[in-house]
């Protein structure tokens, strides 16, 4: 079940709601943990089991950590004091257990593909491991286990209280809205939600409208140019021209933007009507001027995750010049694997590491001293080449499409103007305009008018709102393409 469907929109979520806001007060937490275990449990059964044993191991190792399962003492660990062998023995039960879990599921595959092809090379080919059976991954695993885990080293670091109480701790692992995609949510940010939870009108209203806001984008803008950029990528080499490539590529940014973008402000505006508050995801990063800009910009919950919890406690760059350019090697080579796993992500992670290295270095003092649109153009090219790996599902296949891009190329059998219909042309506009900050200098610009005219710019907001739905629910209706690309990681 995916938010952008017909079944959430007007069964799942309707009833969830009533539930919710019906029933007494202190229901309120096993209903959300029971509707988000249903919620998972529809679309992958049996393997709800990988969620469930990590919430209860993360339990277990957080509450050892901070004094044992039995002890009614429940105040946070001096943060940066002296840990026993046993605090330390528990913290890492918790983080190899998770990446056993998460390395088994989601690399095992990756693993035996490799090792076929060594012994293939080494002429061992009749150890016949060929026959191995593949591993299932389950929805949403690098999201929900890294949030579990950064809860038991935040509690180990004396950042956050224990919470002894599992139900409550089972609906933060599991709760539906930021679940299978993200943002990934640390329990410092909602440990004070939990303990004081409270619904406020405006704060249901303003998570309406940022459901439909992720909602429109998702449906109106990702969905189009995905199907696009899925077509031009599916082209072989003979029949791909240069114009072809580039579109192709420019509808693939934009939707892989507006796909999970479009995600994490439905999942926020879901928090919003619960009465939890998440951390923004994104923040524009197709105007960033620099690629570190772009990472403070794009998935700022994995990025920040990957700074707090692997390229500080590596040594950041409080270190030798040596070690701080392997800190950035490594975080984004776990960064690559961390979305898939394939060679393509590992060079897709690798080729942004190399970039913010040489920024570094001194790339981002040069930037700094030359028109702010050269740093702009720069930063699009880089990451743009860069979704060129992310898309594609093989090297060869990658550097292919790169080649095409810049040795110019016509193809005898499609021209230009077969991908570029009314409806994508107009997908294109928006994308580029709604990728910049234009929606909140506009709210700006409500926010400052005299109250009448404030009154009327909510009105007006509140019609596109209910039009952008209507186009969307007839999107949904027609059976019209809508995958969800984060869904694979």
């Amino acid at each position: 079940m995916i938010f952008s469907s017909i079944t959430f929109i007007f069964v799942f979520l309707p009833l969830v709601l009533l539930l919710f806001y019906t029933l007494r007060k202190e229901l309120r937490f096993p209903i959300l943990l029971l509707s988000s275990l249903f919620f998972y449990f529809y679309g992958e059964a049996y393997l709800i089991w990988i969620m469930l044993l990590t919430t209860f191991l993360d339990y277990g190792c957080a509450l050892l950590i901070s004094g044992g399962i039995r002890s009614s003492l429940n105040q946070p660990l001096e943060p940066g004091g002296s840990r026993s062998n046993a605090q330390k023995f528990w913290l890492t039960v918790s983080i190899v257990s998770n990446l056993l879990l998460l390395g088994y599921f989601k690399y095992f595959n990756f693993f035996t593909e490799n090792l076929i092809q060594v012994l293939d090379m080494a002429h061992l080919s009749h150890m016949k491991l060929d026959g191995l059976a593949k591993v299932g991954l389950p929805l949403g695993i690098s999201f929900y286990t890294f949030q579990s885990m950064s809860y038991t080293i935040d509690v180990y670091r004396g950042h956050v209280t224990a919470n002894r109480s599992l139900m409550r701790f089972a609906t933060f692992v599991t709760m539906f809205p930021q679940l299978v995609a993200g943002p990934i949510v640390r329990y410092a940010d909602l440990e004070e939600q939990f303990k004081h939870h409270s619904i406020k009108t405006d704060q249901f209203v303003e998570g309406i409208k940022r459901f439909l806001a992720g909602l429109a984008k998702k449906v109106l803008i990702a969905n189009t140019l995905g199907q696009i950029a899925d077509q031009i990528f599916a082209l072989g080499q003979y029949h791909i021209s240069t114009g072809i490539a580039w579109i192709g590529l420019l509808a693939y940014s934009l939707q892989i933007y507006f796909d999970f973008s479009g995600y994490s402000c439905m999942a926020i505006g879901l928090g919003k009507m619960f009465g939890f508050e998440f951390p923004e995801n994104f923040n524009y990063p197709y105007i960033s001027n620099s690629v570190k800009e772009f990472w403070r910009r794009w998935h700022i919950s994995l990025s920040t995750w990957f700074r707090d919890y692997v390229y500080i406690p590596l040594g950041g760059s409080k270190t030798t010049v040596v070690k701080t350019y392997r800190n950035l090697l490594i975080v984004f080579l776990l960064c690559g694997l961390w979305h898939g796993a394939s060679w393509n992500f590992v060079i897709w992670g690798l080729f942004h590491g190399f970039f913010l290295s040489l920024e570094k270095i001194g790339l981002r003092k040069v930037l700094s001293n030359v028109p702010k649109a050269i740093g702009h153009i720069y930063t699009l090219l880089v990451v743009m080449l860069a979704w060129v790996f992310f898309r594609t599902e093989t090297l060869a296949e990658a550097f292919r499409y790169i080649k095409v891009l810049f040795v110019y190329k016509t193809s005898p059998f499609f021209m230009v103007e077969e991908f570029l219909p009314v409806e994508v042309i107009l997908s294109f506009i928006f994308g580029i305009l709604f990728s910049m900050p234009v929606l909140p200098r506009l709210i700006r610009l409500g926010d400052s008018l005299r109250p009448g005219l404030s009154a009327v710019a909510a009105l007006g907001t509140a019609i596109v709102l209910f039009l952008l739905f209507l186009l969307c629910v007839m999107s949904l209706t027609s059976g019209t393409y809508n995958p969800f690309i984060y869904f694979r990681f």
